[in-house]
């Protein structure tokens, strides 16, 4: 009787998405979704197995940590990229779990000010270490150099994304109003 050998499972993900013949640039985008999916969602286990938070509340309290003075909801809404019914709900759960306090806000009536409790500051700081040991792990296959220069290309990156009013492409005229000898060329690996 002949074993067969098992057939890897592949592994699903963005990258899923590319075909030989994609363009260099949708590659790396695909690559960076997917890497940043996997962290992200390591990061979301090791947070609810090591401390029963989810990473919405990590990151609420993160900001709240950042500004010892606190913020005012509609702050954290911006900054977190949520609605303000998001913070809201967060906000409830940790005042009564004793990790922050709300405020009357001086000059506006209408607003809250969040600012994290002793306690709650205390607990955060344990929590923030870990997760730093987290990153730092997850990283880890990449040398200090190498996360230097990954650093720096995202850096430049990010920079050519803010300044950028609409895609590169919406420049270019499409191909069917473009005769083949003056068509713009695309980058392949």
């Amino acid at each position: 009787m002949s074993s067969v050998a098992p057939v890897p499972v592949p592994v699903l993900d963005h990258e899923t998405r590319i075909a030989s013949g994609d363009h260099h640039a949708l590659k790396v985008w695909l690559r960076l979704l997917t890497c940043s999916n996997l962290v992200e969602r390591e990061i979301r286990r090791t947070l609810r197995a090591a401390f029963d938070c989810t990473l919405p509340r990590f990151d609420l309290l993160a900001q709240l940590a950042r500004d010892p003075d606190g913020l005012k909801m509609s702050e954290l809404s911006q900054r977190l990229m949520v609605t303000g019914g998001n913070v809201t709900g967060l906000a409830d759960q940790l005042e009564a779990e004793g990790w922050l306090t709300r405020e009357p806000v001086a000059d506006d009536r209408r607003a809250t000010r969040l600012k994290l409790t002793s306690s709650g500051r205390e607990r955060f700081a344990a929590m923030a270490s870990e997760h730093e040991g987290w990153v730092v792990s997850l990283l880890g296959s990449l040398s200090r150099e190498e996360q230097l220069a990954l650093y720096r290309l995202l850096g430049k990156l990010k920079a050519g994304l803010n300044g950028a009013a609409a895609p590169a492409s919406a420049s270019v005229p499409s191909p069917a109003h473009t005769h083949p000898a003056n068509a713009p060329s695309q980058e392949r690996p």
